[in-house]
């Protein structure tokens, strides 16, 4: 069940030199974020997807502190996450877990599961150490593994085992929060299925809200409760999962949902709705980033920059053709959104669906 707000990120904004180069005259930067608004409930999932290079990851990154931003605003549980420091940060970083898609570069070699398990319980004081070998067996049951893992090195794990080890160690620290940022784009699709049915089942079972980074939208669609688009550093649309997926109303969100893999064999819309490159981040397209490639462009797009508007349900987009609660987008280009009968899925395997109720 959803609860309360649990944290807030207000127009983040974080930009890196880029080394030896220069741009227009001046040091050339790299806009990551560009402003990025959005919110997590208390156990909810929120997917974060959008193409290589938008700035999912950096945005994970900012939100656990692993990079610090230039300007805007992170409300964690009615705490100014930027300020926070020593004792406060300490218990804001077990609050808020990150685990990232490389579960191999993100484990030590030399350790043991045990001994990873146990030095995130002896750090933050989790339980006594008479009682560390019986919590590490526990967490090793949540994530489905067996209890004699505890003596085996990391490369005697498969990689969807791999990563099951460091979801257990993100939850050793009691998270209220964990970021999973690409945690399944490097395994097999069956492996996938089974990490996604264990992050529902810890859901459910710990009351975890979730932010989940990824690319792809057949994962998307099952996970999660909500959804947030990004283009070139920017939330584009974000709205219920059903809405997003049903009614797109920005036309990246419809060209992403028309390139995700189809399961069906019969002929489907072959309209080519996203032409060109992802514009380079050092010179972001004045106006709405996305117009260079929008097959509904108009004068305005070119000049201004859209403000996010919203629908009578919440759902939003970044959009000129969205505003006062009707869709332009959505009217003038539904004969090529999705079909509801042609949904992307993960092939042949059986993922359980989040609803409202969970």
């Amino acid at each position: 069940m959803m609860g309360d707000l649990l944290l807030r990120a207000d127009d983040l904004v974080r930009s890196f030199p880029v080394r030896g180069m220069s741009w227009q005259g001046g040091r050339a930067t790299v806009r990551a974020l560009n402003g990025v608004t959005l919110s997590v409930a208390r156990g909810e999932t929120l997917a974060v997807v959008g193409e290589s290079g938008c700035g999912k990851s950096t945005l994970a990154r900012a939100l656990v502190r692993l990079i610090e931003l230039d300007t805007g605003e992170i409300q964690f549980a009615g705490e100014d996450v930027r300020r926070l420091q020593g004792e406060a940060l300490r218990r804001y970083n077990r609050r808020v877990q990150l685990v990232l898609q490389d579960p191999f570069g993100s484990l030590n070699p030399r350790m043991t599961v045990g001994e990873t398990l146990g030095e995130a319980l002896r750090v933050h004081r989790i339980v006594p150490s008479s009682a560390r070998s019986e919590r590490i067996a526990e967490l090793l049951s949540l994530v489905r593994l067996p209890r004699d893992a505890t003596e085996r090195f990391p490369h005697e794990f498969s990689g969807g085992q791999r990563q099951r080890i460091a979801i257990a160690r993100a939850l050793s620290v009691q998270p209220e929060l964990l970021i999973a940022d690409e945690i399944v784009s490097a395994l097999d699709v069956s492996v996938q299925a089974q990490i996604l049915n264990l992050l529902l089942d810890l859901q459910n079972d710990l009351g975890l809200a979730i932010l989940f980074v990824s690319h792809d939208l057949r994962v998307v669609r099952h996970l999660a409760h909500r959804v947030a688009v990004m283009y070139l550093g920017r939330v584009v649309e974000i709205g219920d999962a059903d809405a997003v997926f049903a009614s797109p109303l920005h036309p990246y969100t419809q060209a992403l949902l028309r390139a995700a893999p189809q399961m069906r064999t019969d002929k489907r819309d072959e309209t080519v709705a996203l032409a060109g490159e992802l514009p380079s981040p050092l010179a972001i397209p004045a106006g709405c980033a996305f117009h260079p490639r929008c097959p509904l462009a108009f004068d305005g797009c070119r000049v201004d920059a859209p403000a996010m508007h919203a629908q009578v349900d919440g759902h939003r987009a970044a959009c000129h053709l969205v505003d006062g609660g009707t869709s332009r987008v959505a009217t003038g280009a539904r004969s090529r959104n999705v079909p509801a009968d042609s949904d992307p899925d993960l092939t042949g395997i059986s993922l359980r669906s989040v609803t409202s109720s969970e």
